[in-house]
């Protein structure tokens, strides 16, 4: 039996979750009432043989309810129910815009601006987030992505790593990423837009990579930045942080940029980090 507690921020994803673990054939019921809690985890593990995967969906719309989750979980334990739980998190910029496009209300904003609403869920979720034993921020996923994900998890039984690295690369004209963590400048690297057959090329291509690489201040560059990030990295992990967005920029964001940002999400791979490398201007 497997019994997974889909929770989180509202707007992140849970109930896309949800739809995913359904058709993937999880028995799913969303918002329960959290003193029924108990009631259905015996109903669905000890006296329904033929159910094999459960998932339940909690969050705020609970209520009060929400402050006696801690007790009904640890009793859940204390009763030998094993169960995962799973947090939808994402950043309160990209969740304001969520809410502004479906043009829903937060269900703790009220007549308040929905930003306070998401904070505040922040600070009532925090505990669950705590105990959760998978994070997935959707910020930045798509949903073919986040799907592959929940497929990897709990279709697959695959390991989930909760801290995700993404390398992304970029072009200082159309702007610095505004979630971007750490943002490295290589416009000090040689550039093949001055090369004619290399121009229309991108960072992709071989010839335009040995090119940027013959640098000679480039393999210099890329060992001290990732000796940088290995120092950091544990610590980001230590304070909580399940997501780090490096910037790789250079002028448009289409050579020298990508190049690094590969080459930086390779040498972060091979050490078992989990890494998305991202290009947003390499088509500009």
């Amino acid at each position: 039996m497997r019994f997974v507690i889909v929770t989180g921020m509202s707007g992140a994803g849970k109930s896309s979750v949800l739809k995913m673990l359904e058709d993937a054939g999880y028995f799913c019921v969303d918002n329960l009432p959290i003193p029924l809690i108990s009631t259905f985890a015996r109903l669905t593990v000890k006296e329904s043989p033929n159910i094999s995967k459960i998932a339940l969906g909690i969050d705020i719309r609970s209520g009060q309810g929400l402050d006696d989750v801690e007790s009904v979980l640890a009793a859940l334990k204390q009763e030998g129910y094993s169960y995962e739980i799973l947090f939808m998190e994402c950043s309160t910029l990209v969740l304001v815009k969520r809410f502004k496009e479906t043009r829903r209300t937060h269900p703790l904003s009220g007549a308040d601006r929905v930003d306070k609403g998401i904070e505040e869920e922040r600070k009532r979720l925090s505990f669950l987030k705590s105990r959760a034993d998978y994070i997935i921020d959707t910020s930045q996923l798509l949903v073919r992505e986040l799907k592959a994900q929940i497929d990897h998890v709990f279709v697959e039984n695959g390991i989930y790593h909760n801290f995700i690295i993404t390398v992304l690369s970029f072009g200082f004209k159309y702007g610095i990423p505004t979630d971007s963590d750490l943002v490295f400048d290589v416009r000090f690297l040689k550039n093949p837009y001055y090369v004619p057959e290399l121009k229309k090329e991108t960072g992709t291509n071989k010839d335009v990579q040995d090119y940027v690489l013959s640098s000679p201040s480039a393999h210099p560059f890329l060992d001290k930045l990732l000796d940088m990030l290995v120092l950091l990295i544990p610590g980001y992990i230590d304070e909580g942080k399940n997501q780090l967005v490096i910037g790789i920029g250079c002028t448009g964001g289409r050579h020298r940029s990508v190049t690094i940002a590969c080459q930086i999400g390779m040498r972060l791979a091979n050490m078992d980090y989990v890494v998305r490398v991202e290009h947003r201007d390499i088509t500009k």
